[in-house]
């Protein structure tokens, strides 16, 4: 385990061993399960083919795929703290990884502290972070029992539902654009990474919805 006084940090092996407080370790091996069967197998109804997340299999299999847990439950407080605190905790694990393996690395804050049936605290956290962390070369999505948010490749999946709130921490990617396309600030902070870089299949889905706008632009 790593940590500091917001936030504790487990490795999937220790999650799989036991190596948790017993006030966590039923929720982070819950996440854990649902990860190993839900996020690394296909879904008739993503949209595409391949898994669900196509990093988490290679993530686990090289032992870079962590859960965290609060230190305190008083609020959202707590939560914020929390997120501050792993952002900078990612850098340093990042730092012990090699270069061609630090986009694997993966962070999920396990929050079952907050409202089951409502995710509005949960997205709000989650839209605050942001700013920050695509800023920093990483990414922050929110996973919530009743995540409404439509699937990318087809809106009628709900692809961010988890049986427990839960915040996922990763490196942002070149395949992350479709991601940040609504919001300026993200995608200017995008560019400005990987605009030289840009592969034929993701400059085709910029082009796509730039010309989409357009047209509602001209139709309103």
């Amino acid at each position: 385990m790593i940590g500091d006084d917001k936030v504790h940090i487990w490795t999937a092996a220790e999650v799989e061993s036991g190596a948790v407080p017993a006030e966590h370790l039923p929720h982070t091996r819950e996440i854990l399960a649902w990860a190993g069967r839900y996020l690394v197998s296909p879904h008739p109804e993503l949209g595409r083919n391949g898994p669900v997340c196509p990093y988490t299999q290679p993530s686990l299999h090289k032992g870079l795929f962590h859960l965290a847990a609060l230190t305190a439950t008083n609020g959202e407080t707590d939560v914020r703290d929390a997120i501050e605190s792993l952002r900078s905790w990612y850098e340093r694990l990042s730092a012990r990884i090699p270069p061609a393996d630090r986009e694997l690395l993966t962070i999920l804050l396990v929050l079952p502290q907050l409202d089951h049936q409502d995710s509005t605290g949960l997205d709000a956290l989650q839209r605050e972070a942001k700013d920050k962390f695509v800023n920093d070369g990483l990414m922050i999505g929110q996973f919530h029992p009743v995540c409404d948010q439509p699937g990318l490749w087809n809106e009628k999946f709900k692809a961010l539902r988890a049986p427990v709130p839960l915040l996922a921490i990763r490196k942002l990617v070149v395949f992350d654009l479709p991601f940040l396309m609504d919001d300026e600030v993200h995608a200017e902070s995008y560019l400005r990474r990987f605009a030289p870089d840009i592969p034929p299949r993701i400059r085709d889905q910029l082009v796509k919805r730039l010309v989409s706008t357009r047209k509602s632009l001209q139709t309103a």
